[in-house]
């Protein structure tokens, strides 16, 4: 054996090991062997020595769908080698982290004194307002209320400052006497790219974790994407650098990147590259191997802004006590709430229960959050822990429309024509947004009194998604054989064939004008002497026979005037309930219909489920007819 000649063994051992190395190598250049992986490694790699004196740098490399898109942010009172370390340590802590966890598109890190925030989205002027952690002291403060009251006010103002910008971007710090003589010393911040409305809601929304889940705390910290804050009694920033720092120059924000930032992407670009083929040659196929994929059914999609912390909604709830509870329906209870700047919000509670529970609540979340209009129920969040599923929704304080139009609740009595039309118009101009006018193009699939909740005003919004149907703009009608709704609302070509379009809401809508005139509702259906039947079959009967007044509600104090909108609406209701639905009118030309009264009307032909004999079809010959299309009908409870 030759002096410069490794034994076989040795050999084989030698190139194990380069192959091991060369794999920890490509996982650290390239992110696990992705290319967002090493688009990311390329941008945290220049954070360090790019963040400049204002503690700030955006950054991007590589191309849509695997562009890392990275922002770095710093405290507004650390000096500058400071924050360069934290920053180094944050990009490490990325850099280190598993495959899976490297990979993950969205996420952020953050400690008290830096944050990286990291996506393959756009961020940069894009806020995330999803609460991570709080930190809080576990000494007691003195007279807790009244230390809540003052670090409220504290808290207000400070929010003011940073949100309109200040002398440090949007940052601000302060202090003020407590109980006691105690000094209440605070500190709040919003990453700059984010606008003052962004960053106030951002900071709202952090204030609101103090109260429920640390009243008696004489101190602690809110972590978020893209907002933080502290409050203390003590003295915890340095009041010296900020009396001394110099404000940003014009058009600071703006540049983004400095020259410096690009001359380290291309040095890091250049490194990894001759890596990247180092490796290629070394260990070829072997680098590649399976990754765990990101899991499924996350609200994402542009809704992360809205993700509450569940420590907020409980507080808020008063850990969901039946004192507060609103209703209760197919998919869980509803409650009220209230957060720690007073505003009410209503809450509803995924039953655990509830077999389609999970697809009606990411349905929820991602149909509001991209749909606002007023006759629409504002969707102002959600959240998610271990099995629990929660929408927060604005608090309308009438409840809904089952409330005003039950056999065992008399509200109805003190409902004006003018409140009945008012609410009958903003549903058909709540559907006509849904079916024509937003981006979405929205079957509603379940209206009834139910899911018609009214505000302080009696102005209508429409709710409860659930079961709603995204359609394509050149998409007329689709079918299914999950039958999903409510007895007494559904179509015939729906609740028999499972076909549904759009003229199923307008279906829907015209049972429930007819039920917001009689004001006798029953799942659809009245009293009329010893019988129940439809009050579609209900109102036809008294149209042919000229006998309208029996349709309508005893209680309404009705004048010449009233009766003659009263009957163009039985008709317009009738014409919506139409068996055939293409001769049911569209909710463009019911609003029409509604309000112009010059605009002559059709004569309705014969409804949907009416029998020469009187009698209704029932829930049992409906069970009969659909028994092989897995039919899934909720009850009538208001949700």
């Amino acid at each position: 054996m030759s002096h410069g000649t490794m034994p076989a063994p040795a050999t084989f051992i030698f190139f194990i090991l380069l192959i091991f190395v060369s794999v920890v190598a490509a996982q650290t250049l390239q992110g696990c062997n992705t290319t967002y992986g090493a688009n990311l490694a390329t941008v945290l790699s220049t954070l360090p020595t790019n963040i400049d004196r204002y503690g700030f740098y955006s950054a991007s490399h590589g191309q849509a769908p695997d562009r890392a898109n990275v922002i770095a942010l710093c405290r507004g009172d650390i000096d500058l080698a400071k924050c360069q370390n934290c920053v180094q340590n944050a990009a490490d802590s990325i850099t280190k982290s598993s495959c899976s966890d490297y990979n993950e598109r969205t996420s952020w890190y953050r400690t008290d004194e830096c944050l990286v925030r990291r996506s393959n989205q756009t961020i940069f002027g894009v806020p995330a307002t999803t609460t991570v952690f709080g930190v809080f002291n576990p000494s007691e403060a003195i007279s807790p209320v009244q230390f809540k009251k003052d670090l409220d006010s504290l808290l207000n103002d400070l929010r003011s400052q940073a949100s309109n910008g200040g002398s440090l971007k949007k940052f601000a710090t302060g202090n003020v006497t407590g109980p006691a003589s105690q000094t209440i010393f605070a500190l709040v911040q919003c990453t700059p790219d984010i606008d003052q409305e962004a960053c106030e809601r951002c900071l709202i929304s952090a204030a609101s974790q103090i109260p429920w889940c640390c009243d008696k705390k004489r101190g602690g910290r809110i972590h978020r994407p893209s907002c933080y804050l502290r409050f203390e009694s003590y003295l915890f920033f340095d009041e010296t650098r900020l009396e001394n720092e110099a404000p940003p120059p014009p058009g600071w924000l703006q540049t983004g990147k400095r020259k410096n930032g690009r001359v380290a992407l291309t040095i890091a670009v250049a490194v990894a590259v001759c890596a990247s083929l180092v490796v290629i040659v070394v260990v070829g196929i072997l680098v590649r191997r399976s990754r765990k994929s990101k899991p499924t059914g996350n609200i994402d999609d542009g809704a992360e802004s809205l993700q509450y912390g569940f420590s907020t909604i409980t507080g808020a709830t008063n850990n969901f006590s039946d004192e507060q509870k609103l209703g209760q329906g197919g998919f869980g209870v509803v409650y009220m709430g209230i957060l720690g700047n007073g505003e009410k919000i209503a809450v509803k509670r995924l039953s655990k229960d509830s077999k389609q529970g999970s697809i009606e609540f990411k349905n929820e979340v991602l149909f509001l959050a991209k749909l606002k209009h007023k006759n629409l129920v504002n969707l102002l969040g959600f959240s998610l822990e271990g099995t629990e599923k929660l929408l927060v929704y604005e608090y309308v304080s009438n409840g809904s429309l089952d409330n005003f139009i039950s056999d065992s609740v008399q509200k109805h009595k003190q409902m004006k024509w003018e409140t009945r039309f008012k609410i009958i118009e903003g549903i058909a101009k709540g559907l006509l947004y849904l079916h024509e006018n937003s981006r979405l193009k929205i079957i509603h699939r379940d209206i009834k009194p139910g899911n018609i909740l009214l505000d302080e005003d009696m102005n209508p919004k429409i709710a409860d998604f659930g079961m709603a149907k995204l359609f394509g703009q050149d998409e007329s009608e689709a079918k299914t054989k999950r039958i999903v709704g409510t007895y007494g609302y559904m179509p015939p070509e729906y609740a028999n064939g499972g076909q549904f379009s759009v003229k199923s809401d307008v279906y829907s809508f015209g049972v429930l004008v007819l039920e917001i005139i009689n004001a006798q509702k029953k799942n659809g259906s009245i009293r009329s002497g010893d019988n129940e039947v439809g009050i579609v079959n209900f109102a036809w009967r008294n149209w042919h026979r000229g006998n309208n007044v029996e349709t309508v509600d005893p209680f309404l104090k009705l004048s010449e005037g009233s009766m003659m909108d009263i009957l163009r609406c039985i008709r317009i209701g009738l014409l919506c309930c139409q068996r055939d639905p293409s001769k049911r009118p569209t909710m463009a030309s019911v609003v029409l219909m509604l309000s112009a009264a010059s605009v002559t009307l059709p004569a309705p032909s014969v409804p949907a489920f009416y029998f020469d004999s009187g009698k209704d079809r029932t829930a049992a010959q409906f069970d009969e007819n659909m028994s092989e299309n897995d039919a899934s009908i909720t009850d009538l409870h208001p949700r």
